[in-house]
């Protein structure tokens, strides 16, 4: 069951913009991250949730969508995300969240994929812009952007071969090259 999941989440970078995710699910999906580890137990990750319009078109430029695909400057109009969770890192508590960050985003995407979500997790994005158009608390320092919503676009994996970058062939479908097993393993 946990192979199925992870393999179906993928990042999504196209989505049914008017299909709505309201802040309760993403606070379901917050949720999650309360029962990840955490280097010293210390928890110092917060979550901005970004479901108003107004928010989401403020932050939707800061964002940088794909970069192996050059010449696509990311979703258009009907094809943007529906919400948005901004990861931050509470600085009143630690100056470092060692590796929460990482372990927090994939429980939220499998939560997000489980509901028939689809997630792009962003770290290419002006944070201090990110940071002025949601007002946050100066101690709150944006780690990540993870856009969110319903897939309007199929992302399939696919052996790695001569090449790790992803690619979206001309009938849309976005792929993704993963190393085998093979290769993974140190003899």
């Amino acid at each position: 069951m946990l192979s199925r999941l992870l393999k179906s989440d993928r990042s999504v970078r196209r989505f049914k913009e008017d299909e709505t995710v309201t802040a309760d699910t993403l606070s379901t999906l917050v949720n999650l991250t309360r029962y990840c580890g955490s280097g010293r137990n210390l928890q110092p990750l917060r979550y901005r949730l970004v479901t108003d319009t107004a928010e989401k078109e403020a932050i939707f430029p800061k964002l940088a969508w794909a970069g192996y695909l050059t010449d696509w400057a990311g979703p258009e109009a009907g094809e943007r995300p529906a919400a948005y969770l901004v990861q931050c890192l509470d600085t009143s508590l630690s100056q470092n969240c060692l590796c929460d960050d990482g372990l927090q985003l994939q429980a939220i995407t499998l939560g997000a994929t489980a509901m028939g979500l689809g997630c792009c997790i962003i770290k290419a994005f002006n944070a201090t812009c990110v940071a002025e158009a949601l007002a946050l608390a100066p101690h709150l320092q944006p780690r990540y952007v993870l856009a969110l919503g319903y897939p309007a676009e199929k992302v399939e994996i696919e052996d790695m071969t001569d090449d790790y970058k992803y690619y979206r062939t001309a009938d849309g479908i976005h792929h993704v090259p993963k190393r085998t097993l093979k290769e993974l393993i140190v003899k």
